[in-house]
């Protein structure tokens, strides 16, 4: 009888991108806290590792997108932050 292949990190389905930023924003948080605390095993530590860099990715795309909007609402020139 053949052995089923035994599954790798990479073989895992990816997991589904959060319903917004601030989703995406917390479970980086959370996901941070995980791997600095130092008590996962190595295969848990690089699919963390995967994982925070696809969240990364996303909140990093959210922002250019609200910068693009912001660009257009200002008619392509991005102003400066000042409180008033």
């Amino acid at each position: 009888m053949p052995k089923a292949a035994a599954k790798t990190v990479s073989d895992a389905p990816p997991e589904a991108l959060p319903a917004s930023y601030e989703a995406a924003q917390q479970e980086l948080e959370q996901l941070v806290s995980r791997l600095e605390s130092g008590q996962l095993p190595l295969e848990q530590l690089l699919s963390g590792y995967q994982r925070g860099a696809q969240l990364l990715q996303f909140c990093r795309d959210r922002l250019d997108a609200v910068e693009q909007q912001i660009k257009v609402l200002d008619q392509g020139v991005l102003k400066p932050w000042t409180q008033e």
